[in-house]
């Protein structure tokens, strides 16, 4: 009967179980997989051996007849959940040599994705020797048996992952309850660590090639909308992709496809083209035409100017540009030192008037015929996973913007981490208004709901302070992603109702002030959940969750990642300004990852990381000898405290330290201790910003900028003080300027900041 089902289930499912060598192991084991559909017992039953019993609720089996036929004989161990004693059963089951499958989870997912672990388990892995097999059954969440809010289809594939046989750590130095819930959040952490594994081996290679996996499962499914209500489903989204790569194909100068089968060199080294555009439909259908041109997308930061543009272009050797006339008109960009420099510019408006009814008609026809293999005809050649698929320019806050060559693997291993531990659903709704020039909102602002399957809403400018609130609120969307200062903006003027359906709120970019933590908790009932990156590492690296929050910090180490801490001479968790002191009464203990064995268990220094989402390379010659002989790693330039529970607390930037009397001290965290502290004296728009200036006496001293010139230094001395800083925090002049500058990202411009302390007037 086995192998009959066996045949069935791979007829049906495609089922196939993977690594299955370690379900031979003796025991005592636990086999823990994840629990999303009805049907999971069903899909493990066929690959183990008799003597396995799988843990069921005697509860529930007096449900119905069904129930008890199924949940009650020779292959189930019935417990009853509500005893204290059922987990003692379940240690002496083992402690005799038994083999037990354990859905830890307690109860079906009603995410798809996996939730909380009762420590229940913990206690077993603490009080036995058992060792534990971890399962991924991937696909399961998609069927018709499971109780999410996912779509469901009536044959999903199927597969089963096994993990080798593992040893959970000891912990004989702690209380049982400390440990029981260290060996919970470590089990999960495995758990995690496979699904996203497995993600990255048996799903798509490419950043395109997921999206047309999903778009071919949904086609009918609105996927992506602009400020102009124009919607787009993903069979329109990828029928606009093939007809705009056709055209630009045929477009005068505009670039013929630059590689097929017989251009090696072509592939392994594919030509760039620029894009200039605001966040509108038409921005990801243009990187996707690029890549089915087999060129690489430069995204240029239009914020910054002629000249820096102009120097991103020379860096990346663009000839050409896509942009539209319509926006360069609005935002008043100035291109003609751009066109002067030989860079021609290919104007969407005209694209599309050489697009007819006719071409339009024939590409939607076709997609009926296998949407996915269609949509990837043009691709086939052109594209791996270790490809640069989008070069992105850094924010330039402290110098030159620097080319970021992001490969598909980087950008599909960064989404998949997110995705690995958040519970996104296809019924959330994205709202990106962070530039796509910036990683964030490229990386999980649009493709990461292009492939997970969700509505994503993209707004042309964060700096709409009024506006943003009302079209989140009118088009329902569930997950934000925002900065430091784009949220001050909108908490001055939403409505408190405003954001009645969030689920998520990342923010990152910058550091999240408590001021801003405490008006979005008391004003809108949101967390804002911190989270930490950079462009180099496509971009994420950290961040909160509602599964493991902790306030003051950028959250736990993602999924695939690497860290390592270098000891920085003068600083330290006390340093003065580090935040040291204050952050050691985070609220919330959690236990600790599994790091490589370069990670100590707490440090306090540079930060270097690796990991599948760390870029291929830097364009600039220079910049990048210097990384690729860190061997994979990338120094963030970032000084952090890591603490016992693997959180990450950011103390700010290398080059934001100042060293006043041999001491350091952070700049981030005395502009932290100043933010919002005269909000009742001067209103919410008084903002300040500190910098450090050479000093013959003492190294280095800090200088205030402020918007508002009634503020003393008296003012700043109070504040500093208020937050337990001591007197080497205090800056020792003030400047008053008309505005703050910023990047459009909402980072402060230090660089300019600089160069407006010489220009503006002291205060008293």
């Amino acid at each position: 009967m086995k192998r009959l089902l066996l045949l069935l289930a791979r007829w049906g499912y495609g089922f196939e179980a993977y690594q299955t060598a370690s379900l031979k192991s003796p025991g005592p084991v636990l086999l823990i997989p994840n629990h999303a559909s009805w049907l999971d017992w069903f899909f493990l039953w066929l690959v183990l051996d008799a003597d396995w019993k799988f843990v069921t609720s005697s509860t529930t089996a007096q449900t119905s007849w069904l129930h008890r036929k199924i949940m009650i004989n020779r292959r189930t161990f019935p417990i009853d959940t509500a005893s204290p004693y059922a987990v003692k059963r379940m240690a002496e089951f083992l402690n005799g040599g038994g083999r037990l499958v354990l859905f830890a989870e307690g109860r079906l997912s009603r995410t798809g994705t996996l939730m909380k672990l009762f420590d229940g388990t913990g206690f077993l892995l603490h009080r036995t020797p058992s060792k534990v097999i971890t399962c991924y059954l991937r696909g399961v969440k998609r069927l018709p048996f499971s109780p999410n809010k996912e779509q469901h289809l009536w044959f999903p594939k199927v597969t089963a992952h096994f993990s080798d046989l593992l040893t959970p750590p000891k912990h004989h130095d702690v209380s049982t309850s400390i440990a029981r819930t260290r060996m919970t959040t470590w089990l999960r952490d495995q758990m995690v660590e496979q699904q996203f594994a497995i993600e990255m081996e048996f799903g798509p290679k490419t950043v395109p090639e997921a999206v047309a996996e999903t778009a071919e499962m949904f086609p009918k499914r609105t996927i992506l909308q602009d400020a102009t209500l124009t919607e787009l489903s993903y069979r329109k989204l990828l029928v606009g992709v093939r007809v705009l790569a056709d055209r630009l194909a045929n477009a005068p100068g505009g670039g013929s496809r630059a590689a097929t089968a017989d251009s090696v060199a072509a592939r392994q080294s594919p030509p760039r083209i620029g894009l200039l555009l605001p966040n509108v439909n038409a921005m990801p259908v243009s990187i996707m035409a690029a890549w089915c041109l087999g060129k690489v997308p430069a995204v240029l930061n239009f914020s910054t100017g002629p000249a820096v543009m102009l120097q991103c272009c020379q860096l990346a050797g663009l000839r050409q540009v896509i942009t539209s006339r319509l926006f360069v008109e609005k935002a008043r960009l100035n291109l003609k030192p751009l066109e002067e420099a030989g860079i021609q510019f290919l104007y969407l408006e005209d694209v599309r008037k050489g697009i007819s009814k006719g071409q339009k008609l024939a590409a939607l026809f076709r997609s009926f015929f296998g949407l996915r293999s269609w949509f990837m005809a043009p691709m086939t050649f052109n594209l791996a996973p270790d490809l640069t698929a989008v070069v992105l320019f850094t924010s330039g806050s402290e110098g030159v913007p620097k080319g970021v060559e992001l490969t598909h693997r980087n950008l599909l291993a960064n989404i998949r981490q997110m995705l690995a531990i958040t519970d996104m659903q296809d019924t959330d709704r994205m709202f990106n208004c962070l530039p796509l020039f910036h990683s964030f909102g490229l990386t999980v602002g649009a493709f990461l709901p292009l492939v997970r399957g969700m509505f994503c809403f993209v707004y042309p400018s964060p700096l709409h302070y009024r506006m943003v609130p009302a079209a989140l609120y009118d088009r329902d969307c569930s997950v934000l992603l925002a900065t430091n200062t784009f949220l001050n903006g909108y908490a001055r003027r939403a409505h408190p109702y405003d954001f009645r359906s969030m689920r998520y709120l990342f923010a990152a970019a910058e550091k999240v002030q408590q001021t801003t933590y405490d008006t979005w908790a008391q004003k809108f009932g949101v967390r804002i959940l911190e989270g930490y990156g950079a462009t180099e590492c496509s971009p994420c690296v950290s961040v909160c969750t509602p599964l493991t929050p902790k306030h003051g910090s950028a959250g736990r180490m993602i999924p695939g990642m690497e860290w390592k801490v270098e000891p920085v001479e003068g600083v330290g968790a006390e340093a003065p300004g580090s935040g040291g002191a204050e952050e050691k009464g985070s609220q919330q203990e959690l236990s600790p990852a599994p790091q490589p064995p370069s990670s100590p268990a707490s440090a306090t220094g540079r930060l270097l990381v690796r990991g599948p989402n760390v870029m291929k390379g830097y364009l600039n010659p220079d910049a990048n000898a210097k990384f690729q002989a860190l061997g994979g790693w990338y120094d963030t330039g970032d000084i952090v405290r890591i603490d016992d529970d693997k959180f990450v607390h950011i103390l700010g930037r290398l080059k934001r330290f100042a060293k006043i009397s041999g001491e350091m001290v952070s700049l981030t965290a005395v502009e932290d201790a100043l933010a919002g502290a005269f909000k009742d004296e001067f209103g919410a728009r008084c903002e300040t910003a500190v910098v450090a200036v050479p000093d013959e006496d003492k190294g280095e001293r800090l200088i205030a900028i402020a918007n508002e010139p009634k503020l003393t230094l008296d003012h700043l001395r109070t504040a500093i003080k208020a937050k337990g800083l001591t007197n080497l925090c205090v800056p020792k002049e003030i400047k008053s300027v008309k505005e703050i500058p910023k990047l459009g990202t909402g980072k402060v411009n230090h660089r300019e900041l600089l160069a407006l302390v010489k220009e503006a007037p002291n205060q008293p």
